[in-house]
């Protein structure tokens, strides 16, 4: 099990929206993260900033990654959620939610 912090931005305007949205979440969404092996998923918020915990339990990461970002019912999700989201500048090529070092871990 691999476990992953990530942040990104909420626009001010959008943060009620995007609470509503993850207070309902979509089934067909919810459905994907499980069969990508995705586990524990939060998210929490602070100042503007969303911070996502999960728990990676397969064994081709990428390739899960891909499967959901091929999924209809997710790419209409994200559709939704991204305009509530601001990228953080300094996130890795590719990335819309910035990927974080994990620095300590206890069990």
């Amino acid at each position: 099990m691999k476990r992953y912090g990530m942040v990104i931005k909420v626009k001010p305007e959008k943060l009620e929206e995007y609470k509503k949205l993850h207070a309902a979440i979509w089934p067909g969404v919810a459905r994907m993260i499980t069969e990508c092996n995705i586990r524990n998923y939060s998210i929490f918020y602070k100042d503007g900033y969303l911070f996502s915990y999960y728990e990676y339990i397969g064994e081709d990461y990428e390739a899960d990654m891909a499967k959901m970002a091929a999924d209809p019912t997710t790419q209409k999700w994200w559709e939704v959620c991204k305009p509530c989201q601001e990228p953080l500048e300094t996130r890795g090529e590719g990335e819309w939610w910035a990927v974080m070092e994990e620095v300590f871990h206890q069990d």
